[in-house]
């Protein structure tokens, strides 16, 4: 399980920040502490999420909670289900093709228009990358597959960011955070590390180079063929959500 790792977007635990409030909705800062709570695994996927719960913990009244409960419904990150309430959506088989696929387009345009950044940059991007690399190496030679995973991610996030596309950066996190419900679903470890460090040295150095084309076609191929040994290890034609299934590191 990867329950303790983050993705890069979230930060820190919200409750000071909602005693604190300003400007920010108090249902947004509900949905982030439920978005957190949710990526985090402390919520499971199959979890039932109370309404008072949730407004007791944080201090606050039912209304921002059910606001914000609608807001994760129409990322797809929950389902509410009549008369039995709202619940951590488990993420089925074919969903995770379809999100393998989007991912695949997002990561390689990031990456051409990473690649496209002028020399200063570019330059700065790749020593990111490089460290995020060498992070990932410690990670694996210490079999450590959280702190691997979450600098993983880390490092598509440096690329996303970079291509400094508001509505792609969005899009990215939805993605991502969706496929990152079906590896909660997931008791199994990380494969193919070092197949992936491989590839992801040979993406920054096209990123450094400035090449537009290759960074595009090595990012594309790098998340579809870690779906494709994905698939591999999955049974034919599964019909329930993805449960014990080795996973594969983009």
């Amino acid at each position: 399980m990867f329950n303790s790792a983050m993705l890069p977007w979230i930060t820190a635990d919200n409750s000071d920040r909602i005693k604190n409030m300003r400007d920010t909705s108090l249902a947004k800062l509900v949905r982030e502490d439920l978005l957190e709570h949710i990526l985090k695994g402390a919520i499971k996927p199959g979890d039932r999420i109370s309404e008072p719960d949730v407004a007791n913990r944080l201090q606050v009244s039912r209304v921002p909670v059910r606001e914000a409960l609608r807001e994760l419904e129409s990322s797809g990150l929950v389902v509410s289900r009549k008369h039995a309430g709202v619940f951590v959506r488990a993420i089925e088989a074919k969903e995770v093709q379809d999100l393998y696929e989007i991912r695949s387009l997002l990561d390689s345009f990031a990456g051409a228009k990473a690649a496209a950044l002028d020399a200063a940059p570019r330059q700065a991007l790749a020593q990111a990358l490089e460290a995020s690399i060498a992070l990932m190496v410690a990670s694996q030679k210490q079999a450590n597959l959280a702190a691997y995973y979450s600098e993983n991610l880390h490092f598509h996030w440096l690329i996303v960011q970079a291509a400094l596309n508001e509505q792609l950066s969005h899009t990215y996190q939805e993605v991502v955070q969706k496929l990152h419900l079906a590896r909660l679903q997931s008791l199994s470890h990380v494969t193919g590390m070092k197949t992936s460090i491989s590839e992801h040295q040979k993406i920054t150095h096209a990123i450094a180079m400035g090449e537009q084309d290759q960074a595009k076609d090595l990012l594309a191929r790098h998340v579809s063929s870690a779906y494709a040994r994905l698939k591999q290890s999955m049974p034919p034609e599964p019909t329930t959500p993805i449960q014990n299934q080795p996973e594969e590191t983009t």
